[in-house]
């Protein structure tokens, strides 16, 4: 018996048992959350404008307040970052995590206080042990170190006690040293911080070469490329040959469907367990508190209210939100959120499903705004994944990145266009690409139906180089922390981009 692991999973019960709550009070935890949220940020400036002081529910705080989003907020965000006091949320915000996709050009920054740093990203990363702890009593996590893989602040919007920079590097930086140590956390902080990428990843993958592993954390592409990087050093033929006591890897961000080929390959036993969590710039809210469900469970605890807009109604002028207890299941929602950093009504973009309600736990969908409906055809991210999986399970493929952009014809007729880095070619890439439009039929019945009727043609699929993805967000600056590669796009911004680069 590990009797450090045993110390910890009995030091963490207390959240387990908090957790399962969620069950039966969610309306009470959340309007609690929301009449806390509401009584601290009375005296702010956002506060006073719209007559905090004068809500008693939530059905007040619904009609008061409106739905909005980073254009809404951002002339307080900018006097936050001036050094302002008392505007989104009480007291002085010094901390701003900026936007991590590549959708965008611009930069966003959002604040992230130190109440809602310590009640809402760093109580999800302690509810991830807490909740697999309590499922799998034969751990023993204790014995050895966690890869936890962060990103850095940007002295370029950084300046005094302002600091900037992936959501990540809050987070690392709010872990005290002694904790770190005590923990077994790697990298050293000292590491963490470098800002040169590729010296970075190049210390990074020295130290846990060697180091005993039992868990490591954080966005699917950049772990496989730092996993990857030390196996070369070690001379392992898999991750399990260097890391033979691994035990879970805590994801999020974007979906793992095209990398868990690989993660499989390098952990061919099996035993290596893939735990989910929602941990987005703007808060945590989601945790897989159960592996034998690939839903996640939405945390209602965290300093975070949650409402839900039908995505069959969103951005039309009915369209109104609902709090968590009124959502249902099999209905796709664009999330909304407030929180203790000054977040209000504030739409983050993302769109998940619940699968049920006691406790209510949910999957991601994907983007509000990332998704290819030029014919007509609404093709999701979740959708293109699946579909993806699928095809490669048929035709013996293994995919690293992809992206999809529409091909638009005169005649107001086209088809998507699929850029696929390959990590197993397949035999046929005419078959391959075959097999794919056949599986988005069967996942998208808007897809099936304007295929079927002339409106989009079939699609291509194109191959990258390898490491093409890599370099185009190098190029950009966006390598690490948080970014990641755009899976769908309505435009052909970043495809063309890609592959200008492609043929060079």
């Amino acid at each position: 018996m590990d009797f450090v692991t045993s110390c910890v999973r009995l030091f963490l019960r207390h959240r387990v048992r908090a957790i399962a709550r969620y069950a039966t009070r969610a309306e009470d935890i959340q309007r609690h959350t929301l009449a806390y949220l509401v009584r601290q940020a009375s005296h702010t400036q956002w506060g006073r404008e719209h007559g905090y002081g004068t809500i008693r529910s939530y059905e007040d705080f619904a009609a008061q307040v409106p739905i909005g989003n980073y254009a809404t907020l951002k002339p307080y965000i900018m006097k936050m970052m001036d050094g302002g006091r008392n505007i989104l949320w009480k007291g002085l915000v010094t901390r701003f995590a900026t936007s991590s996709g590549t959708t965008s050009d611009a930069v966003k920054f959002i604040p992230v206080s130190r109440r809602h740093l310590k009640h809402g990203h760093m109580k999800g990363g302690r509810d991830v042990t807490a909740t697999y702890l309590d499922a799998n009593h034969r751990s023993r996590i204790s014995r050895g170190h966690s890869l936890i893989l962060s990103g850095n602040f940007a002295p370029q919007y950084s300046r005094g006690r302002i600091k900037a920079g992936d959501i990540s590097a809050c987070m690392a930086e709010a872990i005290p040293p002694f904790l770190r140590k005590l923990l077994h956390i790697e990298p050293p902080l000292e590491i963490s911080q470098l800002q040169d990428i590729h010296e970075k990843y190049d210390a990074i993958s020295d130290v846990i070469a060697r180091k005993n592993l039992v868990s490591f954390s954080g966005l699917p592409n950049w772990n496989i490329m730092l996993l990857e990087l030390a196996m070369k050093k070690a001379g392992a033929r898999t991750a399990e040959e260097l890391w033979p006591n691994m035990e879970f890897f805590a994801h999020g961000g974007t979906s793992l469907v095209p990398y868990r080929h690989r993660l499989n390959e390098l952990f061919p036993s099996g035993r290596l367990h893939f735990i989910e969590n929602y941990n987005a710039t703007e808060g945590f809210f989601g945790v897989q508190t159960d592996l034998s469900d690939p839903a996640m469970t939405l945390m209602l605890d965290y300093d975070a209210f949650y409402e839900f807009i039908p995505m069959d109604v969103y951005g039309k002028p009915e369209a109104k939100a609902v709090p968590v207890w009124k959502a249902k299941t099999g209905v796709d929602y664009a999330v909304i959120v407030s929180t203790s950093s000054g977040l209000w009504r504030y739409d983050i973009g993302d769109v998940v499903r619940f699968t049920r309600k006691t406790p209510y736990r949910f999957v991601i969908v994907g983007r509000t705004h990332q998704s290819i409906n030029v014919w007509g055809e609404d093709l999701s991210v979740q959708q293109a994944e699946k579909a993806l999986e699928r095809a490669c399970r048929r035709c013996g493929a293994m995919v690293k990145e992809f992206t999809v952009a529409p091909v638009c014809l005169e005649d107001t007729t086209g088809w998507h266009q699929w850029l696929v880095e390959f990590g197993k070619e397949p035999a046929s890439q005419e078959e391959f690409a075959a097999v794919l439009d056949d599986m988005l039929k069967e996942k998208d019945h808007d897809y099936m139906h304007f295929r079927a009727h002339g409106g989009v043609k079939p699609l291509t699929v194109v191959s990258a180089r390898p490491g093409l993805f890599y370099d185009w967000l190098d190029a950009k600056g966006k390598m690490g922390g948080q970014h990641k590669i755009p899976r769908l796009c309505d435009t052909r911004k970043y495809i063309d981009e890609l592959l200008e680069m492609n043929q060079k």
